[in-house]
């Protein structure tokens, strides 16, 4: 299976071709086959999409899995658990007790 990722535009998320558009779930993305390339350079010539490319993913119940770890990183988000980042509001953030 292959599959077309890209970053959008304005914001930067990371985006994934659904045959029709780009979505920011993964689980909407469609095997683009042999028409990946051309699909790519026709959405980056038309500004809809930054940097797009073709990977290779697994499909599975849950929807596509991409098939190197860093686009299973953009997928999926970040590494680090949510609950262990600082928090630049937080008032405690950078105290460190040791």
């Amino acid at each position: 299976m292959k599959i077309l990722t890209g970053n959008d535009l304005a914001a930067g998320d990371v985006t994934w071709w659904t045959g029709e558009g780009w979505s920011r779930h993964i689980e909407a993305a469609v095997d683009v086959g042999d028409q990946g390339e051309a699909i790519a350079h026709a959405e980056e010539g038309a500004r809809r999409v930054n940097a797009p490319y073709v990977i290779d993913a697994t499909e599975t119940p849950d929807g596509p899995r991409p098939a190197h770890i860093k686009d299973r990183i953009r997928a999926l988000g970040p590494t680090v658990r949510a609950d262990l980042t600082l928090k630049p509001a937080d008032p405690n953030a950078g105290s460190w007790v040791i």
